[in-house]
């Protein structure tokens, strides 16, 4: 079923994430200690004792009772000197041993799957991507990413980032596995962990993802929208007041991802926030999409539906140049093919149109445009600049950036780590892996 493109393990050398602080009430209990100590020292809030103590509050005695039990058990690492102005003996610094856990990520498309091993430093120490086809139905698409994920723990259990002298055996690097994060391309209920009625994913619906993958690697799994994961890894990688922050792919079907004024991921009251696809454009009354309804903007300006009409409207395409898919299409974009380009311009002005829409409903900071159509050509940003511009009005755009992906088809790995690693630093993730460590 798949095909393993690209593997290798990996120095990481992009903008590592902020992780989120807020709502840190420490309390004179172990769990939320550990996690508000854990959480300020990897967000570089706090990196010596002292630290600690002002910034939650809390007796220098209780920090020192929880910080001492997480370093014994390998969370936290003390050492080297912290430089600080005037005299006095500089204290420790304070830093969170990456080896202490292991977030897997699987960025899962259409036709094809961005998998990764990230430390708790949000290192990626291990990726990969594989082809596949979400259309063969859950159980085989993952019976793939299972099978390539244990083999990525494997092959990455005896190298150094995860603290072991021999390559060993796999149950070295799953047993360090302390989360596991699955994107995927359609509407999910991110607490049940089940994709909901996706057009694109046909026998998915109601399919227990989460559930599945908790049983087959033992740690807690997070299943949710693919571009709500890409829009939370490039929030993460920005500036602060870059937010609040749209991020919307182009991909094999639409999506939008919403990132709150305050760095957090905002999904609405069911998940569906930011499934902007289903928009209905004018002038498509005759297009059906594939989730029933009729001039929904996936229909009309997905890459599907451009690569669709594309091979509908130039009969001297030849068959070997037909489209199949979003790569497919940015592969003739990018050679400069005429019918290519145009339909690509003409999809990013109803795009543009749609987009224009969405900046007086959420008026966002910034609006991002990623997958591989938009990396493709600086056109189709251009365009759907255009529109936004000559539509919204002044007060929604007067400091509107409207751009690329800084992180570019990184960014749901990203964002999966951030998820799975803040996972890992709560309460709950926090005395599991206490719990392994003793």
């Amino acid at each position: 079923m798949g095909t393993v493109t690209g593997a290798q393990t990996t120095t990481d050398h992009r903008p590592i994430p902020r992780l989120s602080v807020a709502g840190l009430r420490p309390q004179n209990t172990g769990g939320p200690v550990h996690s508000s100590l854990a959480r300020l020292i990897a967000s570089g809030l706090a990196d010596n004792r002292a630290d600690l103590v002002k910034a939650t509050g809390l007796a220098r005695s209780t920090v020192t009772r929880h910080l001492d039990t997480m370093i014994d058990a390998g969370v936290v690492v003390e050492g080297g000197t912290v430089t600080r102005p005037g005299r006095g003996r500089p204290p420790l610094r304070l830093a969170l041993n990456p080896r202490a856990g292991v977030v897997a990520v699987a960025d899962v498309g259409a036709h094809s799957a961005r998998l990764a091993l990230a430390d708790l430093s949000q290192r990626l120490v291990a990726q990969e991507e594989v082809t596949l086809d979400v259309a063969r139905g859950p159980e085989a698409t993952l019976d793939l990413l299972t099978e390539r994920l244990r083999g990525m723990l494997a092959e990455s259990a005896g190298a150094a980032s995860l603290g072991s002298a021999s390559a060993g055996s796999a149950s070295v690097g799953a047993d360090r596995l302390s989360a596991c994060v699955v994107g995927l391309p359609g509407p999910v209920d991110a607490r049940a962990g089940t994709p909901v009625r996706p057009p694109i994913m046909p026998g998915w619906d109601g399919f227990p993802v989460g559930r599945t993958l908790t049983e087959r690697f033992g740690c807690r799994t997070f299943v949710d929208n693919d571009v709500n994961l890409m829009a939370l890894g490039e929030a993460r990688a920005l500036p602060e007041d870059e937010a609040p922050l749209l991020f919307i792919k182009i991909g094999t079907g639409i999506g939008g991802g919403l990132i709150s004024a305050s760095g957090e991921l905002h999904r609405g009251a069911e998940g569906a926030a930011g499934d902007i696809g289903h928009l209905r454009v004018p002038g498509a009354d005759d297009t059906v999409c594939g989730c029933g309804n009729i001039g929904c903007v996936e229909a009309v300006a997905s890459a599907a539906a451009m690569a669709a009409r594309l091979a509908r409207e130039d009969s001297g395409l030849a068959e070997r140049d037909r489209p199949r898919g979003a790569a497919d299409l940015a592969r003739l974009v990018r050679d400069g093919h005429p019918g290519a380009v145009r339909v690509v311009r003409e999809g990013a002005v109803t795009i543009g149109e749609v987009v224009a829409l969405l900046v007086h409903v959420y008026n966002p900071a910034r609006i991002v445009i990623g997958g591989a159509i938009a990396a493709a050509s600086d056109d189709v940003l251009a365009r759907i600049r255009g529109v936004v511009y000559r539509r919204a009005l002044p007060l929604a755009t007067r400091r509107l950036s409207l751009t690329q992906s800084v992180l570019g088809m990184s960014a749901g790995v990203v964002g999966g780590t951030v998820v799975g690693v803040e996972h890992v630093l709560s309460p709950e993730g926090i005395g599991e892996v206490l719990a392994r460590s003793t």
